[in-house]
């Protein structure tokens, strides 16, 4: 039976190390895509800022190997210690930026009564990432247009994936647009397309909303002029976000399991529910250290919070506490690193400047409180259902769950504590 149950743990460690990574929470080099949509008497304009790669990757020639392949458009190829990389191609650039507004086009479909509209393009901008304008509100975007094209930055060579392009499309219409759909054609084929972030922000005369949505857009976004409608899509982002971060959901598994009376684990969650909302907030205006090393110290800071709650979960005397105040201290301050991992996602996706900054805050919070209590309800449920079989059973589960969490999140430290140090 030991040699049995000493196997499932094995194969579960492993599985869970081979499928998760140390970054759970801060992909810095997330793909963002933004588009400001404009309400106009004859129809819509949409200023949309996305990754060059997303518009030329699939376009990339085959060839055999150690061969060049041809370059897809408006770059050009070659070998860098061995790897293939990507440049953007000044001299297509100053001839013509047509093609590539063409591909812009093509992959952007605008539906209005389920027909789609046929786009013009007005303007094309690129820019070497970090040198592009602000691009938050509909008067950044305007802006970033008002500014005369210049390829100077792409002179020294540019990687494609280091260039931002901005597009501004116009789609006529004979009445005024209360609701459209919007999706995209575009798959590059390039890693991680599927967590691509999408910001739709819809500037109608009855005011703004803000649409969050997830992937590549094959499915259509439907976008009203509803805040219920703009809410909700915050809120499912939420749900996902925690549901996904493999950490987080060890972390209240952990809570749970030591705390099996409904009492102590209403209080466990409430402090873990204030703390990181706090710092959910606070992360996301800036208030924290900007240091290389801060990010993956926050990272490495949550997984001992899942040992020491795993911990918990085994050693009764550190469960026998009646302190209500000691015990929401204790996982509020804990809460507060958790929620630092949700304000850097989150602050990927928005700015502080976005229009309903405070409405998505909330709306994204209150998501990853719904998926937070979704799996203390599960949990709860599971782990009844073992203590039904008996004592025995209930603590070999105890043991076994509190040890799988224990030695992923041990498996983290050591990943996540060696990113500190190379970034001090």
């Amino acid at each position: 039976m030991r040699h049995h149950l000493f196997r499932l743990y094995l194969f579960i460690v492993l599985s869970l190390l081979c499928t998760t990574t140390a970054s759970a929470h801060f992909k810095l080099s997330l793909n963002v895509r933004i588009l400001h949509v404009e309400h106009m008497s004859d129809g819509l304009n949409v200023y949309m800022r996305l990754p060059m790669p997303y518009l030329v990757a699939h376009l990339l020639g085959e060839a055999d190997e150690g061969e060049l392949p041809s370059p897809a458009p408006y770059t050009y190829n070659r070998f860098e210690e061995g790897k293939l990389v990507h440049y953007v191609d000044i001299e297509q650039l100053q001839e013509s930026t047509d093609g590539l507004a063409t591909l812009a086009k093509q992959g952007l479909d605008l539906s209005i009564e389920e027909e789609v509209v046929k786009a013009k393009v007005e303007q094309v901008r690129l820019y070497k990432n970090g040198t592009q304008p602000d691009f938050a509100t509909l008067d950044d975007a305007k802006y970033a247009f008002q500014t005369k094209p210049s390829f100077t930055e792409f002179e020294q060579g540019v990687y494609v994936g280091d260039t931002t392009v901005d597009v501004l499309l116009r789609y006529t219409s004979e009445d005024a647009v209360y609701q459209y759909a919007l999706s995209s054609t575009l798959d590059p084929g390039l890693p991680d397309q599927d967590e691509t972030a999408n910001l739709i922000l819809d500037y109608s005369p009855g005011g703004v909303q803000v649409f969050r949505a997830r992937g590549l857009l094959h499915e259509p976004v439907i976008v009203t002029r509803s805040v219920f409608d703009a809410v909700v899509t915050f809120i499912k982002e939420g749900v996902k976000h925690i549901l996904e971060g493999l950490d987080h959901v060890l972390f209240v598994i952990c809570l749970v399991l030591g705390a099996m009376h409904l009492r102590p684990l209403f209080w466990r969650v409430t402090g873990f529910t204030i703390g990181h909302s706090i710092t959910l907030s606070i992360g996301f205006f800036g208030f924290v250290p900007t240091t290389a090393w801060f990010v993956p110290a926050v990272e490495m800071g949550i997984a001992l919070s899942i040992i020491y709650v795993a911990v918990v979960a085994v050693v009764p005397a550190m469960q026998q506490s009646k302190n209500e105040w000691t015990v929401v201290t204790v996982t509020g301050l804990i809460g507060l690193l958790h929620g630092l991992g949700f304000s850097f996602v989150l602050h990927n996706i928005l700015q502080v400047t976005s229009p309903n900054i405070w409405q998505s805050l909330l709306a994204f919070n209150i998501g990853v409180e719904l998926g937070q209590v979704l799996i203390v309800i599960v949990a709860v449920l599971v782990f009844y259902l073992i203590s039904l079989l008996g004592d025995r059973a209930a603590k070999i589960n105890r043991y076994l769950i509190a040890g799988i969490c224990a030695s992923t999140a041990l498996y983290w430290v050591v990943e996540r504590g060696s990113n500190v140090l190379a970034n001090i």
